[in-house]
């Protein structure tokens, strides 16, 4: 070869045959690699000396190879771009087909016919690989790169990271939008199928076609690392990957963030300078989701437009979850993003206040949304990959300890969520757990409660957690600078939990430690050091209220679960109470009150809360008796002990009784005429002692009936009790108003129980038993306890629903609550439903009825359950059907059972209406309207009773003459609110507002109206501004959902990719429901613009509103002049008729009903002139009331400014619609302006002003011109 190569010019022939034998001889594989490779540097360094036509001729030969498929190992390929590269940079004519070309036109045609020819799969990777050593002119890459994404679909899966690899490298030359649409877009689709292949059964032929997941995934985190490593040569590439999914995510969410982009996104962000950017792109992605699926759900007319709802949060969980196939270098992006979002996003401290929990309800908030997403990322990830756990973990911590000041209850939720996912795993990690032990001392109580409920399942596994936690705390509670009860409350949780931990020996706690989880209770160990942490509590006996309050309320969370321990706490609560008690059986009081109290200097403090204490006696005696007492009555060994102190309580606990019922309120040195005001050590004292009173009456009421057994003495000894704590109750309640204080209006806080308050309910009101009746006559007799009972109800319904959970035994037990909630609800509906309000007592004291405080209480309670306990609504509606209990709970309809209660208060509802004047109760129908709107939530809005209710609701309105504001504002709330979830209510509102046009009247005095109406709900009382505002308020919603149709038609009508068929098809169905929405709005405002609405709030609104509106009308007329640029189209018919429409029944009423503010409001300035003489003050208030009339004017001129560009751009005339007013001239209304000047000339003749009255009078005379002039002055203020 070399010898032929050194002859002269006359050899190119020869020369061109060794090259055509040489290039068949390298791909055939007969020879050896290295032979190859000499042989194809050899051919390259001679290629260049070869003249035009013979590289022409070896160009086209290369061609027809790869177009017969004959290449095997590519190594030729490298030769062919050396000819395509010198044959480039020949100027030599070359003759193709009939003509000739040049030789960089020569090598476009050969690169076109290449790319448009069939290429061999097994050689794609070799021609990516040569391209990158060929120049292309960016038209060429194109084609390139275009050709490359096509053979994608054609490889083997394996085959593709190389080829990524080598197009990535190739885009460095250009179009790397191209190359980055394509790999996400390829994916994405692979990733489609997968699941749509996963939907369906496999059958025998498509487990051929079916593509192993684990493959696919490791195949796409291979893509990701290629594409990585190339960003980090090339930082232009991940600027336009950014780029690019900003720009996919306007037009199409779906198709921008896919679970390959999204991990995409999160490995850059790892690395590189663009993490704050990615990530503010994937923040703002998942908040405006979350407010487009709250939006959609909201509306019944939009989800017909958009029956496919993307999710981004579910495809963030998904890239969680394939990150498990080995994709390491996305696990520390979705760490940073899960922090990011809770830390975004995490529950707000309101002014002054406690922090909204997000604990407990529903997070509805797309905020709150972001937070719980971050929160299920991190959980997730901790599941899924164990390098990262350690990292995570700590992060919880810190922010736990370093965000004291702010809530993080979000943060302890997560905590909790990852010890009870695996409390095992964490075993190895419990040396960070056991750090933050430390810091107790220092965190808020809420937190310190919530960390250590967060980790009991690890305390139940680990030994050396629970030991370093104890002795922590055993040091820290008497320490000088131990802050309050946080050691405290650690103490009982660890107490509370101790009967289920591994045994430990109790002499030397650190060293004796069990490894084996499994290893059976060894309950005598436990139990001996349960006794040792008492010893500790008992000591707390001695400090602070708030210590002792906390120790009194865990005392029995932990009898209850550790029984062993029962003679050791009730003997410490005996001593206890000991020191207060005074035995000697005459004496009045029964308590010694004044060493519960403590002085420094003029301030008065609680020291013993004695009410709480008897509470904590009450219960953990009532538990023993039922419980324990039962079980030890075969061991006689321990009787006689035990025996002992339940003796010592209940004789005690029967003489305070006894003693408190004959106790005058003197002896407690209360009485009407005490000082009772909270400025003042007596009255504070006074407060103190009263509430300790209160509350011990409160203790022993439900004692005596729990034990009473329904005796008849027992309930006379409630009543009695009752009777003393009603009397501090209403001296209280009366001071309270006397003093107007805020604190005195708060009712203390109920002791009884929820478990008792539903059994007490249930016996005034349901116990038909014939050997109860005497007795309960006896409690039935007044009225007073009654309402007391369903006020202690309602009162604990309330903690309920604020916080999550109530006091006393089982509060924080939601099964328990549960249950409590279905027996209260039974009791109260039966009550409500059996006594309406009208029957009951006539001549009843001040304060609400017990059928309406039974109302309230339903009320609070539907919305409590629809909160915290979503999930249980069917067995909840379940209970308070007493005809259908047998009943499976997979039979439950909600809807049923909901629409049979709907019924009952839509019974009570019609009686109020149909009522006389003089019965109708306003407050009860608002409360039955709160109501039926809340069970409204749990219809089906596709079922027929919602179908039903919303009937129903309409004819209600339409029939029933309403003059109560607040009944109106609430029953026309539900219409609005049913009448979205069926369809748009744009019909419902124009109906409405010719209600209001023709209840007010026509701004032309000389007009008559049609006495028509649709609904009688609007009336001469409830016209204005009760209706109006509720109108113009749900027209504005309607504006907000055509204002986001507009902004996704904009983004559909930017889409040019293939499936833009699909989307001119989304876009025309999206531009008639856009249409025919603004049309019969405009017909509202066609009516309301024409009403003669009062000054204030309605006019400003309708001003505010019609602003609006133009400004929606501008953007829909830009939409379509975008649509001309981008289109030949012509505008539809559909849109002229809105602009005619608009232009004929809007634009002109806008204009008159303008000058109507006007003159009205220069009136009301003349008169307020002439009583207060406040020119100045009155003109600012004119300026300032006048404000949205020349931002209304400007909205008009705008959308016509619009109208104008578009009838050019369509070549058709839209502005023949629209009329110029005669409003937008200066012109001066005459008749107006000589009564001014007669008025000023002859306040002069009669006050002979000097310079200074004349100024003020040029100043008034000059602000009079306001009015005068035509509404388009305004504009230019």
């Amino acid at each position: 070869i070399k010898l032929k190569f050194v002859s002269e010019q006359s050899g190119v022939l020869r020369r061109l045959q060794v090259y055509k034998h040489c290039i068949p001889l390298v791909e055939s594989g007969d020879l050896h690699l290295a032979k190859v490779s000499e042989i194809i540097g050899l051919l390259m360094l001679e290629a260049r000396q070869l003249p035009a036509p013979a590289l022409a001729e070896l160009a086209t030969l290369f061609v027809d190879v790869i177009k017969g498929g004959s290449l095997s190992n590519g190594k030729s390929l490298e030769l062919f771009s050396t000819v395509l590269t010198a044959l480039a940079s020949s100027k030599e004519s070359l003759a193709y087909g009939k003509g000739e070309l040049n030789g960089e036109e020569f090598k476009k045609q050969l690169i076109n016919t290449l790319c448009s020819s069939k290429w061999d799969p097994q050689s794609v990777i070799h021609l990516a690989n040569m391209f990158r050593d060929i120049p292309l002119s960016g038209e060429e890459l194109q084609f390139v790169v275009e050709k490359v994404l096509r053979m994608f679909s054609k490889l083997d899966l394996q085959e593709i990271p190389p080829l990524v690899y080598q197009l990535l490298l190739l885009s460095a030359k250009g179009s790397k939008k191209t190359v980055l649409e394509g790999i996400i877009s390829f994916f994405n689709q692979l990733d489609k199928r997968q699941k749509e292949e996963q939907k369906v059964p496999q059958s025998g032929d498509l487990e051929v076609s079916t593509m192993p997941l684990d493959q696919l995934r490791h195949v796409e985190g291979t893509v990701i690392l290629h594409i990585v490593s190339v960003i980090n040569l090339d930082q232009d590439l991940s600027e336009e990957l950014i780029k690019h999914v900003k720009t996919e995510q306007q037009k199409d969410p779906a198709r921008a963030l896919c679970p390959f982009s999204v991990a995409l996104l999160l490995s850059v962000a790892v690395k590189h300078r663009q993490q704050e950017q990615i990530f503010d792109f994937l923040k703002t992605s998942i908040t405006r989701s979350c407010k487009d699926l709250q939006f959609l759900q909201a509306s019944k007319f939009l989800q017909d437009l958009f029956p496919q709802q993307y999710d981004v949060t579910a495809v963030i969980l998904e890239v969680v979850e394939n990150s498990a196939f080995g994709w390491d270098h996305v696990t520390q992006g979705l760490v940073d993003l899960g922090f990011s979002l809770m830390e975004s996003y995490e529950p707000k401290k309101p002014f002054g206040g406690k922090a909204a929990e997000a604990s407990y309800g529903l997070s509805k908030m797309p905020a709150q949304q972001a937070c719980r997403l971050g929160a299920s990322i991190l959980l997730e990830t901790f599941k899924v990959h164990e390098p990262i756990r350690s990292d995570i973990l700590e992060q919880v911590l810190n922010r736990v300890l370093t965000k004291a000041g702010s809530p993080v209850s979000h943060f302890i939720g997560l905590l909790s969520s990852i010890v009870v996912s695996a409390p095992l795993v964490l075993q190895s990690l419990s040396s960070k757990v056991t750090e933050t032990f430390d810091n107790l001392s220092f965190l808020p109580m809420d937190t310190v409660q919530g960390l250590l409920r967060a980790v009991q399942p690890l305390l139940k596994v680990s030994m050396s957690v629970r030991d370093s936690l104890i002795l922590v705390l055993q040091k820290a509670i008497f320490s000088s600078d131990c802050l309050g009860a946080r050691p405290l409350i650690a103490l009982l949780v660890c107490c509370d939990n101790l009967r289920t931990v591994t045994a430990i020996n109790v002499t030397d706690i650190p060293s004796q430690v069990q490894a084996d989880v499994h290893a059976c209770y060894n309950s005598a160990a436990n139990e001996a050091f349960c006794l040792e942490i008492l010893g500790s509590l008992r000591r707390c006996l001695s400090q602070q209220a708030d210590v002792r309050l906390m120790l009194y309320e865990g005392f029995y969370d932990v009898l209850r679960r550790n029984s062993q321990l029962a003679s050791c706490i009730m003997e410490t609560l005996l001593s206890q109470i000991k020191q207060y008690y005074l035995p000697q059986p005459d004496l009045l009081p029964p308590l010694k009150l004044e060493g519960c109290i403590m002085a420094q200097g003029d301030q008065i403090f609680l020291q013993e809360p004695l009410a709480h204490l008897l509470c904590c006696i009450q219960h953990c005696l009532a538990w023993y008796k039922s419980t324990v007492h039962l079980c030890q009555r075969a061991e006689d060994d321990n009787e006689e002990e035990d025996v002992g102190f339940e003796q010592n309580f209940e004789e005690m606990l029967e003489s305070v009784t006894r003693r408190m019922i004959k106790s005058e309120l003197e002896d407690f040195e209360l009485d009407k005429s005490a000082d009772f005001s909270l400025s003042s050590g007596v009255g504070v004292k006074n407060n103190i002692y009263a509430i300790q009173v209160m509350g011990i009456c409160e203790v022993l009421i439900e004692y005596n009936f729990n034990i009473g057994n329904f005796s008849k003495n027992r309930f006379e000894d409630v009543l009695g009790l009752f009777t003393c704590y009603n009397k501090l109750s209403e001296i209280l309640k009366e001071k309270a108003g006397k003093n107007k204080s805020n604190l005195g209006n708060k009712t203390p806080r109920s002791f009884l129980s929820m478990g008792f308050v539903s059994t007490l309910l249930t016996a005034l009101f349901r116990d038909n038993a014939q050997s109860h009746e005497e007795s309960l006559a006896v409690l039935r007799s007044s009225m007073e306890f009654l309402r007391y009972a369903v006020s202690v109800a309602l009162q604990k319904v309330q903690q309920l629903e604020e916080t999550g959970q109530t006091d006393g035994p089982d509060g924080q037990n939601p099964d328990k609550m549960f249950q409590n909630l279905c027996k209260v609800t039974q009791v109260l509906l039966w009550r409500y439903t059996s006594i309406p309000t009208v029957v009951e007592e006539s001549g009843k004291k001040k304060g609400k009825s017990i059928s309406l405080l039974c109302l309230e209480g339903l009320l609070r309670i539907f919305n409590t359950v629809q909160q915290l306990y979503s999930a249980r609504i069917p067995q909840f509606l379940q209970a308070l059907d007493i005809t259908d209990g047998d009943a499976e709970e997979t039979d439950i309809n909600v809807t049923e059972k909901a629409a049979f209660q709907i019924r009952q208060f839509q019974r009570s509802l019609v009686n109020q209406f149909s009522s006389a004047e003089d019965d109708f109760n306003s407050k009860e129908t608002q409360l039955l309207i709160t109501v039926l709107s809340t069970l409204s939530k749990l219809l089906d809005p596709t079922s027929q009773q919602f179908l039903q209710f919303l009937t129903w609701t309409v004819k209600v309105c339409k029939e029933n003459t309403l003059e109560d504001i607040s009944c109106c504002k609430g029953l026309l709330s539900l219409l609005f609110s049913l009448h979205v979830q069926y369809k748009s209510p744009v019909g419902l509102l124009r109906e409405l507002a010719q209600d209001i046009h023709a209840c007010l009247g026509d701004i032309d005095q000389d007009i008559e109206l049609e006495s028509r109406s649709h609904f009688a709900i609007v009336n001469a009382k409830t016209a204005a501004p009760t209706v109006c505002l509720l109108v113009l308020g749900q027209a504005d919603k309607v504006l907000e959902e055509v204002d986001w149709l507009i902004k996704k038609l904009t983004s559909l009508g930017s889409d040019t990719s293939e499936e833009s068929s699909q989307a001119s098809n989304q876009t025309q169905a999206l531009e008639k429901g856009v249409i025919l929405q603004l049309g019969t709005l405009l017909t509202v405002y066609h009516e309301l613009v024409q009403t003669a609405l009062p000054a204030g709030s309605c006019v400003d609104t309708l001003l505010r509103s019609l602003s609006k509106t133009y400004a929606i009308l501008t953007s829909l007329i830009k939409h379509y002049i975008q649509a001309c640029r981008n289109t030949s189209n012509t505008i539809p018919g559909r849109l002229e008729k809105l602009v005619k429409l608009s232009g004929s029944h809007l634009t002109p009423q806008c204009y008159s009903f303008i000058t109507y503010v006007q003159v009205s409001e220069s009136l009301s300035f003349a008169e307020e002139k002439k009583k207060k003489k406040k020119e100045a003050e009155s003109a600012a208030k004119v300026l300032r009331e006048t404000k949205p009339i020349p931002n209304l004017i400007f909205a008009i001129e705008q959308y016509e400014k619009f109208l104008i560009h578009l009838s050019k751009k369509s070549k058709v005339n839209l502005m023949q619609y629209m009329k110029l007013s005669t409003s937008r001239d200066f012109r001066i209304n005459a008749s107006m302006l000589n009564s001014t000047l007669q008025e000023h000339s002859t306040e002069g003749a009669e006050n002979e002003p000097d310079n200074d009255q004349v100024r003020t009078h040029l100043a008034a005379f000059t602000n009079s011109f306001t009015p005068l002039l035509r509404p388009t002055a305004c504009r230019y203020m």
